[in-house]
């Protein structure tokens, strides 16, 4: 089916226009005649792009549960402006990246200073990681369901965190066999939400670093909260 299928198309209950998303959440029937419901789809869409205002950046982040004061939300916003004139969508991916490079800066109170692991179709993946946590030099092996559950098992373990892992993706970002690979994880905790992202060739370094970057954040937003 089309996108642009009248009632039923992807594109019917999703709103680009800044104008027309601004005017959609003061009042919905200012452009639908129906809800989206009627028709079963669960509720309408804002696809943000370089056309969407501050109203509807706004609402996109509280819905993610992000809650930014004025001049958190100007950073954020001026960093999204940025962002759509280079890509004719911004997803919910991209705002939350632009939320934890402007407002979650932090120092790396953890660092991955050592990584090996080891694994196979006849041993059980074992990894060996070596960290600096507030300046200390901490070390320990775990096995885990693969080489990357086994290296997040033993970092969260030297880390003492309660932390749970919400998403993992990998994408790449050069081609070949040598290819770059760069990784991005998602925590929760306690209501809050942090996103790490890693690079490296080695797609285990690369999650490693990934969840380390979340886990400086989520200890960020823990202190910035309390």
């Amino acid at each position: 089916m089309q996108p642009n299928k009248a009632i039923v198309g992807a594109n019917a209950f999703a709103h680009e226009s800044g104008i027309h998303q601004d005017g959609l959440l003061k009042a919905k029937l200012t452009y639908e005649i129906m809800t989206p419901e009627s028709v079963g789809i669960p509720k309408s869409s804002l696809v943000l792009g370089k056309h969407s205002g501050r109203h509807a950046f706004r609402d996109r982040i509280e819905n993610l549960g992000y809650i930014l004061d004025e001049k958190e939300l100007n950073l954020a916003f001026k960093r999204f402006k940025t962002l759509s004139d280079m890509k004719k969508n911004v997803y919910d991916e991209d705002i939350e990246m632009i939320i934890m490079d402007e407002i979650y800066k932090t120092a790396e109170r953890v660092k991955l200073l050592y990584l090996n692991v080891s694994c196979g179709n006849t041993t059980i993946p074992t990894a060996t990681v070596k960290m600096e946590i507030d300046g200390n030099t901490v070390q320990d092996v775990g096995t885990g369901d693969g080489p990357v559950d086994a290296a997040f098992k033993v970092i969260k373990r030297l880390v003492k965190t309660t932390s749970k892992l919400e998403k993992f993706s990998v994408n790449s970002i050069t081609q070949d066999m040598d290819a770059q690979g760069e990784v991005f994880v998602k925590l929760s905790e306690k209501g809050l939400k942090a996103i790490g992202k890693g690079a490296d060739t080695d797609i285990i370094v690369a999650s490693a670093k990934a969840y380390i970057n979340a886990l400086n954040r989520l200890e960020y937003m823990k202190t910035k909260k309390s």
